[in-house]
């Protein structure tokens, strides 16, 4: 078993987390602490099950689901995040390219 923080999936997803909390910074005040947390605290925990599956051979499975699951919530608020107009589309481009990035990783770490 590899160290966490060798992983490329931890590597991206750590990077996509540093990009989120520069990004929310840009957000109007009113989204900021509703959205933007609930953003930065989906990401948080995404890592933390990324984190475990590694560190745990019988939980494995259970933990890229729920890393999936989190990362599927990410989109879904980002997704939200452009319909309210809080991201450009460079940026919303820019991060789900991040999103797809891992996406593919955990599955592929699933199979």
């Amino acid at each position: 078993m590899s160290l966490y923080s060798n992983l490329p999936v931890y590597r991206d997803s750590y990077d996509l987390l540093v990009e989120l909390f520069r990004f929310t910074k840009e957000f109007s005040r009113e989204y900021k602490f509703t959205l933007g947390e609930s953003l930065k605290k989906e990401t948080v925990k995404m890592i933390t099950n990324i984190y475990r599956a590694n560190s745990s051979l019988e939980k494995r499975k259970k933990k890229i689901r729920l890393a999936r699951e989190n990362l599927e919530t990410i989109r879904l608020f980002l997704r939200l995040l452009k319909d309210l107009r809080q991201v450009n589309s460079e940026k919303f481009v820019f991060l789900n390219e991040k999103i797809e990035v891992v996406s593919k990783q955990l599955t592929g770490w699933e199979k």
